[in-house]
């Protein structure tokens, strides 16, 4: 956005552009919610350690090992979340998304495009990588396909990666038992029940809201939290979250 456009409109004092001084620091800019998270599972009580598995158009998850004061947090972008259901419902249907995931629970899942689709993302993607984009990845390969069969297929390819990536992450951090889904992927049934068959059994897949907290509304509410963070001049992302040199403040401040 254009903060400066907005502070002249507003009157108010404006924090904008979180991401900047992070790159300039060696980060990759994202994920940029984890102190958030790791504030809301300290409010609530949540029994640590926890994954908060935010699935928007890209999903990211933040382990959190100990309470808001601590630097217990770890982070890292895990692969698309709802870019390619929604991109191919809205080019082959009058639909935006994909509610509850129902088209797909219509659909079959192509074994063969779902196959080569996971042999050309190996190949091409860096696994390494702390953040993704929504331009890593296209639905190229489900074209020809049923709307319900894309869908299908499109939400298998999804959960296998993001099962896939989860379960390498959680064998870097031990222990995890629990995973709090936010965000509107999080109400696409099909997405979860494939997903959940493809991350270690011990781990539990909840809601966030059974803790009082609306998923809909996590990220919106933690970029308030971190532009007063960026206004008291403390650091909002660290090197193990975004892999930043070291703990970083972020957000551009224009004054009145």
């Amino acid at each position: 956005g254009d903060g400066k456009l907005l502070n002249q409109l507003s009157k108010k004092k404006i924090i904008f552009d979180f991401r900047k001084k992070d790159i300039l620091n060696g980060g990759d800019g994202a994920p940029i919610t984890p102190i958030f998270h790791q504030l809301i599972a300290t409010q609530k009580k949540i029994k640590l350690p926890v994954c908060i598995f935010n699935i928007g158009g890209i999903s990211n998850a933040t382990i959190i090992k100990g309470p808001i004061g601590s630097l217990k947090i770890f982070s890292k972008d895990l692969g698309p979340g709802n870019c390619l259901i929604d991109n191919w419902i809205r080019n082959n249907s009058k639909h935006k998304f994909d509610n509850k995931g129902l088209i797909a629970s219509r659909g079959q899942t192509n074994e063969i495009i779902l196959e080569q689709a996971q042999e050309l993302y190996n190949n091409r993607i860096n696994k390494d990588k702390v953040s993704f984009d929504t331009n890593d990845f296209d639905i190229s390969f489900a074209r020809g396909l049923s709307l319900e069969d894309g869908a299908a297929t499109l939400t298998e390819f999804t959960a296998s990666i993001l099962g896939e990536n989860l379960s390498i992450f959680f064998d870097e951090h031990s222990k995890i038992e629990e995973i709090l889904v936010c965000g509107g992927g999080r109400k696409n049934e099909s997405l979860l029940m494939s997903l959940s068959k493809k991350i270690p059994k011990r781990v539990n897949i909840k809601q966030i809201d059974k803790y009082e907290i609306d998923g809909d509304f996590i990220e919106s509410q933690a970029f308030a939290f971190l532009a007063i963070r960026s206004y008291k001049n403390l650091p909002i992302s660290f090197p193990t979250t975004t892999g930043c040199h070291s703990p970083t403040v972020g957000g551009e401040i224009i004054e009145n």
